[in-house]
């Protein structure tokens, strides 16, 4: 028995997520369904992140046990001659029996576009957030280094989600709001994240650069767990799970 780790890019706006569901389409079952195919056996693979619907990924792990003698190099030009052109495989190796892609990341990098013109770009819809108003770069980078080190991020969960969890704590490494060109790029990495959590941390930094809330906010959020004090939930097309550390 073989634990084969594969990393995958897709373009997640024609998928629900993730992870597989009984009535909607999601990367877990295309990629298993083309898998087993490939395989000729029945096969089951554990993902490294729950992305959601419409999020998309660049480097995405998953990995898998198989009774399958396939090189790694055929394995990969199988299931791409397989896949649709919306989902990739990169990489595939050998890796130890106890390897697993959720349970043995250390951390994972997320990335967030915002297309910032007046008018929207045609071929850019459901790649990037499209946001017309001037976006201030400076100010939200400043607001974001607030995120950064271990906290409650209670606030910046959607509200559902925390009733599964056992605790609401993380750490974020790193934040960062850069401009290249026209678009806006949100950059933040940690140890893990909580449902909607990216969304609303960059729902809350453009809610500080349009005034309706401030740096001061961005720390009672953190401090109380209140959700009314942080932004809105932005909508998914613009996030990018960018890259997974091992």
């Amino acid at each position: 028995m073989r634990n084969l780790k594969v990393c995958i890019a897709y373009n997640g706006a024609a998928y629900h997520g993730f992870q597989r569901q009984n009535n909607a389409v999601t990367i877990q079952q295309t990629v298993e369904e083309k898998m087993s195919k490939l395989l000729g056996q029945n096969v089951t693979i554990n993902g490294c992140s729950r992305t959601d619907t419409g999020v998309h990924a660049k480097q995405f792990f998953f990995n898998s046990k198989i009774d399958n003698a396939i090189p790694c190099e055929g394995f990969i030009k199988g299931m791409n001659s397989l896949l649709p052109d919306d989902i990739a495989v990169l990489s595939c190796e050998d890796a130890e029996e106890d390897f697993h892609a959720r349970y043995c990341a250390k951390g994972k990098e997320y990335i967030y576009i915002v297309s910032n013109t007046p008018q929207r770009d045609v071929f850019s819809q459901g790649l990037v957030l499209h946001y017309p108003q001037r976006l201030d770069e400076k100010i939200m980078d400043k607001a974001s280094k607030l995120f950064i080190g271990e906290h409650d991020f209670a606030a910046f969960c959607k509200a559902e989600a925390k009733e599964h969890l056992k605790s609401t704590v993380r750490t974020v490494y790193d934040f960062s709001v850069q401009r290249k060109d026209d678009s806006v790029i949100f950059t933040v990495s940690g140890n893990g994240f909580l449902h909607n959590m990216v969304r609303i941390m960059v729902g809350t930094l453009i809610y500080v650069n349009e005034g309706k809330r401030s740096e001061a906010d961005i720390l009672r959020s953190l401090e109380t767990g209140d959700r009314e004090t942080a932004g809105k939930t932005i909508p998914p097309e613009g996030l990018y799970l960018n890259k997974v550390f091992y």
